[in-house]
C-alpha cells in the first residue's frame, strides 16, 4: 500500500469517517472516469483542483463537483490573490499527493480550501484517496469539514 493511501486511510479513521477505500481497475484520473468506475453521477465526484497563489507561493485547494469547471477569475477573487498553475512539485510538497490523486483528507499540511456548494446536493460524494486508482465515498459535509473548506462561488457559469 502506498504511503499516500495509508495516510488517507489513517486520516479518515482519525476523523471518524466510516468508509471503505476502493481500488478502481479502470483508474480515476478524471471525474468522468471516476463516475463511470463507481457508478454515480459526475457531480458526485469531489474533484480536488489545486492552484498556486501567485503572491503567497502556496497552493489553494478548490473542492468542486465533477461536472463543474473552476473559473480562474472567480477563484482568484475568492482567494484574494492572483492564481496560477501549480506544478507537480509544489502540489506534492504542500499536499503530499501526486497530481491525479490529491485527496481532501490526509494532506501533509493545512492548505487554504474552498468548496463548491453543488457537492451539498448529494448524500454521498466520492473523492480521491491519495492515488489515481483509489477513491472513497463520504458525506460531503465530512469532506468539507476535513479540508476546513470555505463555501465559495468559483465555478464557471
Amino acid at each position: 500500500m502506498s504511503k499516500s493511501l495509508k495516510r488517507v486511510e489513517k486520516a479518515l479513521g482519525d476523523l471518524g469517517i466510516d468508509t471503505e477505500i476502493r481500488e478502481m481497475s479502470e483508474g480515476t484520473r478524471t471525474a468522468a472516469d471516476a463516475a463511470r468506475a463507481v457508478g454515480c453521477e459526475i457531480d458526485q465526484i469531489a474533484k480536488s483542483i489545486i492552484f498556486r497563489g501567485e503572491d503567497s507561493g502556496h497552493v489553494v485547494l478548490f473542492l468542486t463537483a465533477g461536472g463543474n469547471q473552476v473559473d480562474a477569475d472567480k477563484a482568484s477573487a475568492l482567494a484574494g490573490e492572483p492564481l496560477g498553475k501549480a506544478d507537480a512539485r509544489l502540489i506534492r510538497t504542500e499536499t503530499g499527493f501526486a497530481i491525479g490523486g490529491v485527496s481532501p483528507v490526509g494532506l501533509t499540511q493545512q492548505v487554504r480550501a474552498f468548496y463548491d456548494p453543488r457537492l451539498m446536493a448529494f448524500d454521498t460524494v466520492w473523492a480521491a484517496a491519495g492515488t489515481p486508482r483509489h477513491v472513497f465515498p463520504a458525506p460531503p459535509a465530512a469532506l468539507i469539514n476535513a479540508a476546513s473548506a470555505t463555501r465559495g462561488d468559483f465555478v464557471a457559469a
